[in-house]
């Protein structure tokens, strides 16, 4: 009776008997089973990474996008700052906004300084 020995990912060593087309179709099996896991490993994987780059996506991190693309050459005010969020297509109130940036503010990733004596500016 025919023999097939198979070696797994893992290291196990299995060896089956049985008829030419037993042996066949066990093997034609294992192979497609092997084929899906490794399609759905990749496609859960394509997943997660989906899902870390949506999670990526915060005010903070669209304010640094934002100073990365030049926006803060001139200082903008918060009103300035919702505008240019608006514009990548993110809307944010600007009562939200003012603990961001000054969060970024403290991490010195902005500078902030004081316009008509009233309002705040925020750039480089």
């Amino acid at each position: 009776m025919p023999k097939a020995t198979i070696k797994s990912k893992t290291g196990a060593t299995i060896t089956i008997e049985g008829t030419k087309e037993e042996l066949a179709g066990i093997l034609s099996d294992l192979e497609r089973t092997s084929v899906v896991r490794d399609i759905k490993t990749k496609v859960s994987k394509e997943a997660v990474k989906k899902k870390d780059e949506k999670k990526r996506q915060t005010a903070s991190n669209l304010i640094i996008e934002l100073r990365e693309n030049n926006f803060f050459s001139k200082p903008k005010t918060l009103g300035e700052i919702a505008e240019g969020l608006e514009r990548m297509g993110y809307i944010y109130p600007t009562t939200t906004l003012s603990g961001v940036v000054m969060g970024l503010v403290r991490k010195k990733l902005l500078g902030r300084k004081k316009i008509d004596g009233k309002k705040w500016a925020y750039g480089k």
